[in-house]
């Protein structure tokens, strides 16, 4: 996702009413699942919660997850467990492409050090010196 999206997703500017409503839930849910652990909205100077649009897509995967017969502690623990394998795969992603940057830098380097067969000198044969002829 580019930085700019990801940056709006982030901004948290729907009141608990409205998220409650595009997530699908009441907003005593989400009140519970804020205690829980499971979502945190920002909070204006008074107070208030804030939901963002990554707020209400975790809103939404805690409903798909409760749906499917999950508690909320087993829905917690799934949820970290994505994050992870995120993580991970973010991690893998560098790793890959770090090694190919390697390899790349290797050859690169191979390519400097190749010379050309008939630029190699002849070994020492005895009182003379030949050249290759190429």
């Amino acid at each position: 996702m580019p930085l700019e999206k990801r940056a709006f997703s982030r901004r948290a500017v729907y009141v608990i009413s409205v998220a409650a409503e595009l997530a699908g839930v009441h907003p005593q849910t989400l009140r519970i699942y804020e205690r829980k652990g499971l979502v945190d909205p920002a909070r204006t100077m008074g107070g208030s919660r804030r939901y963002s649009e990554h707020d209400i897509e975790q809103l939404r995967r805690i409903q798909e997850l409760t749906n499917a017969g999950l508690n909320l502690e087993g829905v917690r623990r799934v949820i970290e467990l994505e994050a992870e394998v995120e993580h991970l795969r973010q991690e893998l992603a560098q790793a890959r492409l770090e090694g190919r940057e390697e390899v790349e830098r290797t050859h690169r380097q191979y390519r400097r050090e190749l010379v050309p067969l008939r630029q190699l000198p002849m070994p020492w044969q005895g009182g003379r010196n030949r050249t290759r002829q190429g």
